[in-house]
C-alpha cells in the first residue's frame, strides 16, 4: 500500500519528507524485509522486528496485522549508520561530521494549507477517536500493555511560543487517554509553566516522520531552539508544517499520524513497568496524563512500531547518534580541539558507555577527553573508554583487547563518585526524598590508549601484531 496513495504525488517537485519515503528507500537499498505473514501486535510483533534486525541486520515492514486491517507497521528503521545514511542522504563515513555541521544551520519551517498536507487526509474527533484501534505493540514481557513508544510531542513555550520536540513514552490507558512520562528536561520546563497556572498543556504527538525529524526530536540542544528548524537544516529543506485542528501547534505535514490533545495539569496516573532503552525495566511510578481530542492521519497509515527494551533498536540508535554528534561538538572546545577520530555511544550498553577514538599528543590528554565526555550535554553515559587510532571504536572485540593489553588499572581506571547519574540507571541510588528521575552514582573512565605521540619509543611497544599486508588485502578479489 505504501506509494499507492494519491497524496504521494503532491510534492513531486520537492524533497520527500515522509516516513514512507524512507521505507521505500530502505527497501530499494536492500535494507528492509517485507513480512506478509500475519503478525500480532499484542503477541509477537515486537519480537519479530527485533529478531529480524538482530539476526539479519534489516529493517522490517509488516503488511498483515491481526485485527488491524488497512494498517502497516515498520520497525528498526534507523538502527545503524547505514540506515541513517540512507534516510538523510549522506555517506556513512561522513555521517557524524556532517550532522555536527548541519545542526548548526537550522532552517525555519514553512507553513502549508490543509489541502497540501497528507496527514490531514483523515480527521477524527471526539468519540471517533480510539487509540485502542492502533497497532501499538506490547513490547516487553512485563509491560502492562501496549505502549506508543515512538511518539514525538510538540509543545510551545507558553511565554515565547517557540516549539519544543521530544520523545515521551505513552502507555495506552483507554480510547482517549495515555500516560505521558516527562523527564526533567525542556518539556518539563514548559509543563511547569502551565501547571503553575493550573492550566492543561496543549500538545501534538507525531507518530511516523522523516529520519531528520526523528533525530532532531532526540537531539539535546539549548532551551528555546526549534528542533523542527534543526531537522530542516539536516536535509537542507525547510520542514513543511500544517496547523493542528484543535490548538495553535504546527506539525509535520507529511507525518503519518498526529494525536492532538493536552497534558492534564491536575491529574496523575500509575504507569509501568516498561522495558526501556537500558535493556531492563523502568520501575513503576506516577506519570502525567495525556487527554486525546483529535486524530489526523494519512490514508492507510503506517505505524512506527518502535521497539524499546533489550538493545539494540531504534531508541538506542536515535539517542546514541545524538550523543555522538553532541560530544563531537563538545570535545572540539576542550584543549582547543583534540585529535578525535571517532565517538561511539554503544547501544548494547543501554546508552551508558561511550568509546572515544583519539590520537593523544601528550600524557593525560585522553583522560581529559574522557572526563569532558562524561560531563557533556547528555547524562546517559557513566562509562567512558578511550582507544587509540588503530582500534575500531565500534568493534567490541578490539575495544576489549585494548582494555586488557593497554590498561594499567592503577593509573588508567579512574572512578568519579557521588555525581548525577541518568535516571534509568537502576544500579545507582535515588536521591533521598526525590523520584527515580534523580539519581547519584559513580562514573568511570578507562584510558586504553597507547602512550602519546610525545613518547614514540614507548608507543611502539603497543603496536598491534596484524597479519602481513592485512590493510592492503581486498578480500573481494579472492572470495565472493
Amino acid at each position: 500500500m505504501i506509494g499507492e496513495e494519491q497524496s504521494e504525488t503532491k510534492y513531486s517537485s520537492m524533497r520527500d519528507q515522509s516516513l514512507r519515503g524512507h521505507i521505500r528507500n530502505l527497501e530499494q537499498q536492500g535494507e528492509l524485509i517485507r513480512v506478509d505473514t500475519e503478525a500480532d501486535p499484542n503477541q509477537n510483533l515486537s519480537a519479530l522486528g527485533w529478531k529480524i534486525y538482530d539476526q539479519k541486520g534489516k529493517s522490517s515492514l509488516f503488511t498483515n496485522l491481526k485485527n488491524h486491517p488497512n494498517w502497516q507497521v515498520c520497525s528498526q528503521i534507523v538502527t545503524d549508520r547505514r540506515k541513517w545514511s540512507i534516510g538523510l542522504g549522506l555517506g556513512e563515513d561522513e555521517l557524524i561530521s556532517e550532522l555536527v555541521k548541519r545542526t548548526k544551520k537550522p532552517l525555519t519551517p514553512s507553513l502549508v494549507e490543509n489541502k497540501e498536507a497528507p496527514v490531514k487526509e483523515v480527521i477524527l474527533r471526539g468519540s471517533e477517536c480510539d487509540l485502542t484501534n492502533f497497532p501499538a505493540m506490547w513490547t516487553s514481557e512485563q509491560d502492562p500493555g501496549p505502549y506508543i513508544a515512538a511518539g514525538m510531542a510538540i509543545i510551545k513555550d507558553r511565554e515565547t511560543g517557540i516549539r519544543n520536540v521530544s520523545y515521551h513514552r505513552q502507555q495506552i490507558l483507554g480510547p482517549d487517554k495515555t500516560g505521558f512520562l516527562i523527564c526533567p528536561r525542556h518539556a518539563q520546563r514548559v509543563y511547569q509553566q502551565y501547571k503553575a497556572l493550573k492550566q492543561d498543556m496543549p500538545v501534538a504527538i507525531v507518530i511516523g516522520a522523516h529520519p531528520a525529524i526523528l533525530f532532531a526530536a532526540g537531539f539535546t540542544t539549548q532551551f528555546g531552539k526549534d528542533e523542527l528548524a534543526i531537522a530542516g537544516g539536516l536535509i537542507n529543506d525547510p520542514i513543511r508544517l500544517v496547523k493542528c485542528e484543535t490548538s495553535d501547534i504546527e506539525v509535520p505535514a507529511e507525518a503519518e499520524i498526529i494525536l492532538e490533545g493536552k497534558v492534564l495539569a491536575k491529574s496523575m496516573t500509575e504507569e509501568g513497568p516498561f522495558g526501556e532503552v537500558t535493556g531492563g525495566y523502568a520501575m513503576e511510578g506516577s506519570t502525567e496524563i495525556f487527554q486525546l481530542d483529535c486524530i489526523t492521519h494519512r490514508k492507510n497509515p503506517l505505524f512506527y512500531g518502535m521497539h524499546s527494551g533489550a538493545p539494540m533498536g531504534d531508541p538506542q540508535s536515535i539517542t546514541g547518534t545524538c550523543i555522538e554528534v553532541a560530544l563531537h561538538e563538545h570535545l572540539s572546545k576542550v584543549e582547543g580541539g583534540m585529535d578525535i577520530l571517532d565517538i561511539r555511544c554503544l547501544g548494547i550498553s543501554g546508552l551508558m558507555a561511550i568509546v572515544i577514538k583519539i590520537r593523544p599528543k601528550v600524557h593525560g590528554q585522553a583522560k581529559t577527553a574522557l572526563m569532558a565526555a562524561l560531563s557533556g550535554p547528555y547524562m546517559h553515559p557513566k562509562l567512558a573508554i578511550a582507544v587509540d587510532d588503530d582500534i575500531d571504536a565500534g568493534d567490541l572485540r578490539q575495544i576489549f583487547w585494548s582494555m586488557t593489553t593497554r590498561v594499567h588499572a592503577e593509573k588508567d581506571v579512574i572512578k568519579i563518585p557521588n555525581t548525577r547519574i541518568w535516571s534509568l540507571d537502576n544500579a545507582s541510588d535515588i536521591v533521598p526524598g526525590m523520584s527515580a528521575m534523580y539519581r547519584t552514582g559513580t562514573k568511570t573512565i578507562i584510558d586504553a590508549t597507547k602512550p602519546p605521540e610525545s613518547h614514540l619509543e614507548e608507543r611502539e611497544k603497543f603496536v598491534r601484531a596484524l597479519p602481513k599486508n592485512y590493510d592492503k588485502i581486498d578480500l573481494a578479489q579472492f572470495v565472493e
